[in-house]
């Protein structure tokens, strides 16, 4: 995952073109990038977001952004109150427990 100015970049390979291929994710606007090797993808993300901005600007329109840091979960009545009561008793506020719970798990998942 590529991250670059608020905007998330995904990649992936095409076997067949034998080329890197990758897209702005998260957004309604399109915005994709190529490279043939892994040591320029990282560049060719940063120059299509750079890209996008300026025309952005050019045409007065706000750029969208793939993430913002919030977001809303629904965990159910039991979970909520699980949450909660264990929150409670660690002396921590539920966001602050569910980011950590979060984070555990992404580094389970990552590495």
């Amino acid at each position: 995952m590529l991250k670059y100015k608020n905007l998330l970049g995904r990649v992936t390979y095409d076997d067949e073109a034998k080329i890197l291929h990758g897209e702005v994710i998260g957004i309604n606007d399109v915005i994709t990038f190529q490279a043939k090797d892994a040591d320029t993808i990282e560049a060719e993300f940063k120059a299509s977001v750079d890209d996008y901005l300026a025309f952005c600007e050019e045409e007065g329109k706000e750029p969208e952004k793939s993430v913002s840091g919030e977001t809303r979960i629904r965990m159910g009545e039991e979970r909520h109150l699980l949450v909660s009561k264990i929150s409670q008793a660690k002396n921590v506020s539920m966001n602050d427990w569910l980011n950590e719970a979060i984070d555990e798990k992404i580094k389970k998942e990552v590495g």
